[in-house]
């Protein structure tokens, strides 16, 4: 996984933007935008401010939620296999006495905030 500043880097080039575009999108210049960039330990309201930027939001994900909340980013079902058919994440029907997983594109969040696992 990497880390927050290298995610930073990597959405602003994802949006085709250079560090000293982020002036006008956060008020901050080049060189100051570079140095946060590259080894930077930003408050959290600097953070928020380039998050708003980047047309991104920060988020505290709880670690036992972080493989769910991964899947889901990147459309990959096969993480979620891993619950047990009493979760919550199935649909109500039966099909041949078996209960159906809803897939990522019916319910994208299935339960990541719930308190179980």
């Amino acid at each position: 996984m990497t880390n927050l500043l290298e995610q930073l880097k990597n959405r602003r080039i994802a949006l085709g933007l250079k560090q000293g575009d982020m002036m006008l999108r956060v008020g901050m210049s080049r060189q100051q935008y570079q140095r946060l960039e590259s080894k930077g330990n930003p408050r959290l309201d600097t953070l928020e401010l380039i998050a708003e930027g980047l047309k991104s939001e920060l988020m505290l994900i709880p670690r036992e939620k972080l493989g769910a909340v991964l899947a889901v980013l990147t459309n990959d079902g096969n993480a979620m296999a891993g619950k047990s058919a009493g979760d919550s994440g199935l649909t109500g029907g039966m099909h041949e006495g078996v209960r159906e997983k809803k897939s990522l594109s019916d319910d994208p969040w299935q339960d990541l905030l719930s308190d179980t696992e």
